[in-house]
């Protein structure tokens, strides 16, 4: 997977520095919440921060951490959707999507079994992965990525539905982020 083309289409999604009164991340830049960004080091205005950093960011906390490089080893397109839902709502919602996908596919555990759904993708979840992109083909994966993109717009449509204020996103958010 190339790291760089990803990120690179997470921040054209997420734009330069905005400052929304709406958005519950505050100040943000290339996609960066402020929060974010004070947590890995950067003591700046926000408006000043350098994409670089921004990029180390996403490679280290929403590539590597949650593991997802790993998922990209099995599949990049897998990977690349759970690399943008984390971004957006937090690599452990993320992840949590895949586990529970990968529990709803199981054959009601026959071809692996339930796993935990924590969160943190380790070798049971990562091999649940594997034999189900082998049992499956391009059509699990498909079905994998339209599985976490449903996940991902109902979860958008409830954060709307539970503050008001976040209705003027969801346009955008659907457009943008669910594909």
């Amino acid at each position: 997977m190339d790291n760089k083309k990803v990120i690179d289409n997470i921040i054209a999604a997420e734009g330069g520095y905005v400052n929304d009164p709406n958005d519950r991340g505050g100040p943000t830049n290339f996609g960066i919440t402020e929060a974010v960004a004070r947590a890995n080091g950067f003591a700046g205005d926000m408006k000043d921060m350098p994409r670089a950093f921004a990029e180390k960011i996403y490679t280290q906390r929403y590539i590597i951490a949650p593991k997802f490089d790993q998922v990209a080893l099995l599949s990049e397109k897998i990977a690349e959707e759970l690399i943008d839902t984390g971004v957006n709502m937090g690599p452990t919602t993320a992840a949590m999507m895949l586990q529970r996908w990968l529990n709803g596919f199981n054959a009601q555990g026959s071809k692996y079994p339930d796993q935990f759904i924590d969160g943190a993708l380790g070798p049971v979840s990562l091999d649940c992965l594997k034999k189900f992109l082998a049992w499956r083909g391009k059509d699990g994966e498909t079905a994998m990525v339209r599985g976490l993109n449903s996940s991902q717009a109902m979860r958008y449509l409830d954060i709307a539905e539970k503050n008001p204020s976040q209705e003027s996103f969801l346009f955008g958010w659907i457009l943008n982020r669910v594909s």
